[in-house]
């Protein structure tokens, strides 16, 4: 299985502060990746601090 990450930083908080940003971001999942059985198609979406969607995160199938 595959995580991915992927987050846009050209915009809003993560343009203003992208290293605060992410480590933000990158805490708070690691902080719930409990709740979550992490199996391909499981994913969700990704907010900055003013609560705006910046991305998403998912599980997939690797390919090849």
């Amino acid at each position: 299985m595959k995580f991915v990450l992927e987050v846009t930083m050209d915009d809003g908080a993560l343009a203003e502060d992208p290293v605060g940003e992410l480590g933000r971001i990158l805490r708070y999942w690691g902080g719930n990746v409990r709740h979550y059985d992490l199996r391909p198609g499981d994913g969700s979406a990704v907010y900055d601090s003013a609560y705006q969607e910046v991305g998403g995160w998912r599980i997939e199938e690797p390919s090849g």
